[in-house]
């Protein structure tokens, strides 16, 4: 995804191993965003289906609606922070994220943060596409009159009566029509990608206000259905005293907000990948203040409104809004599932391609452009089985988002430290593309950013084996468990203060 049309300045001295036009410094002529724009693209991202399910899933927990919006917010002020820093980067030096890497890492050692962020984004690139593909199918169940229930086969049993097996795919755990629903929105996406995502650049620009106008229509829906907004929103606290979970907030609180900090944490690292096409850093910075945290915030009380709401017309919380629709049922539920597949497809290719795909590129620039790297996201995102993460708010939150801010954390750390504390903002951009460069270190690796890297994650790895079901709880001192709580502000914590010490400031000629 390109923020302009502006052909990068030619670069002499550049390694072909290291360059390509994707990766090459935006131009200062490239440099056009102002803060509405990068504010537009944290609204486009930050309005999807995960954000209201991660905000809708607190609530499923036991937190009242108040509790999962001050959460929700609180997070993406935190994340705001390192999202602001690594993105000054992009502006003032006009580099993408994984070139910004070859500073800390080396020229060879980059590929490793990269690559753990390009996976990543590859499993958000899958759950989005996992969601889009149960909005197809969900629609096609609602126009058709249950027209799949072909998935469904009926036995026999005495006394007129009949079990109903659903059938479903070996290993896969799901029928073949949502497998079909899925891989056709699947293929959408390809189609975009080898399109090229100007291709859908309009489409990207109503994305954003039809979700939220999608968002508002269910907000009204639950009012009316619920009798009010004191109605929607009267469900307690279950930790409040005399609750099914009193005196457990703590231990709910600290693993949410963590997860919300590692929902961004991908951004928060690959930032530069769009700040390289800001004006001044005031625009990157006001763009990310207005549009982050705020837009967090409406969508989660849609979310949580709307979930609180499904308590009292249903009797139960219902988080995810494919199914919500699906048993709202009426004229309305094509529509919204229309809305609602292609609001996905938009923000899944501005969100979860363009980090994967350069640092695929990053590999090998002369071999992989950043098509070929979209490519190669897409086939990942169908190998990460994205439908098995989202089973259970459990397996979300837990799992998912605190286990890979486990990872990305550490890399946040070391880039801030290196940048800022390190190099004091200082970089020769023309030796991060020569393999001969002063960021070439022994083998291309920084051994000091590498040990800082294991140090950060090594605490969270226990606890990561106990949620995951790989280890007993029993298996493990029970402090493991406790820090993996706080899994991102660990890694973070540790990586760059190891870092630092082990490196030491920079002169400015040296940096």
């Amino acid at each position: 995804m390109s923020g302009s049309h502006v052909a990068p300045e030619p670069m002499p001295g550049a390694d072909p191993s290291l360059y390509n036009d994707d990766l090459a410094p935006t131009p200062l002529a490239g440099r056009t965003w102002r803060w509405t724009s990068i504010a537009a693209l944290w609204v486009g991202m930050v309005v999807c289906v995960p954000t209201y399910m991660l905000a809708a899933g607190m609530v499923q927990q036991g937190m009242s609606w108040s509790e999962a919006v001050m959460t929700v917010l609180l997070g993406n002020v935190i994340v705001l922070i390192p999202m602001a820093l690594v993105g000054h980067a992009g502006t003032k030096h006009g580099i993408p994220f994984p070139v910004l890497l070859r500073a800390s890492f080396g020229t060879v050692g980059a590929n490793i943060p990269s690559l753990l962020r390009g996976l990543v984004a590859c499993g958000w690139f899958g759950i989005q596409t996992w969601i889009g593909g149960a909005a197809i199918y969900t629609l096609i169940n609602a126009v058709t009159g249950g027209a799949l229930a072909g998935a469904r086969e009926a036995i026999p049993l005495p006394g007129d009566q009949q079990l109903v097996l659903e059938l479903v795919l070996p290993f896969l755990d799901i029928n073949g029509w949502e497998l079909a629903s899925f891989l056709a929105f699947w293929a959408l996406h390809v189609f975009f990608i080898a399109k090229g995502t100007e291709s859908i650049r309009w489409l990207e620009t109503y994305a954003a206000p039809f979700l939220i106008v999608m968002g508002l229509a269910l907000l009204a829906w639950a009012w009316f259905k619920a009798g009010g907004l004191g109605e929607m929103l009267k469900t307690p606290s279950q930790f409040a005293e005399g609750g099914p979970k009193a005196g457990q907030f703590w231990s709910v609180f600290f693993p949410s907000l963590t997860a919300m900090v590692g929902f961004w944490a991908t951004l928060s690292l690959n930032i530069p990948d769009f700040t390289r096409y800001c004006r001044t850093q005031r625009d990157q910075l006001l763009g990310q203040a207005v549009g982050l945290p705020p837009t967090m915030a409406l969508f989660a009380f849609i979310g949580v409104a709307v979930t609180s709401a499904t308590v009292v017309i249903y009797g139960e919380a219902i988080w995810d809004p494919v199914a919500l629709l699906g048993r709202m049922g009426g004229a309305a539920v094509g529509v919204a599932l229309f809305a609602l597949a292609i609001a996905t497809l938009t923000t899944n290719l501005a969100a979860n391609v363009v980090a994967p795909a350069n640092g695929f590129s990053n590999l090998s620039p002369r071999r992989i452009s950043f098509k070929m790297g979209g490519y190669i996201t897409a086939g990942l995102g169908i190998a990460m089985f994205p439908w098995k993460l989202l089973a259970s708010t459990e397996g979300y939150i837990f799992t998912w988002l605190i286990g890979y801010s486990a990872l990305l954390g550490p890399i946040a750390g070391i880039l801030i430290a290196d940048y800022f504390l390190v190099r004091g903002t200082q970089m020769n951009v023309p030796e991060l593309f020569q393999e001969r460069g002063r960021y070439r270190y022994a083998g291309g690796v920084n051994p000091r950013a590498i040990v800082a890297l294991v140090l950060g994650v090594a605490p969270n790895v226990p606890g990561f084996l106990i949620a995951g079901g790989f280890l007993e709880p029993t298996a493990v001192p029970e402090i493991f468990g406790t820090i993996y709580v706080y899994a991102w502000f660990v890694g973070f914590l540790v990586s760059g203060g190891v870092y630092f010490a082990l490196t030491g400031r920079k002169s400015a000629a040296e940096a």
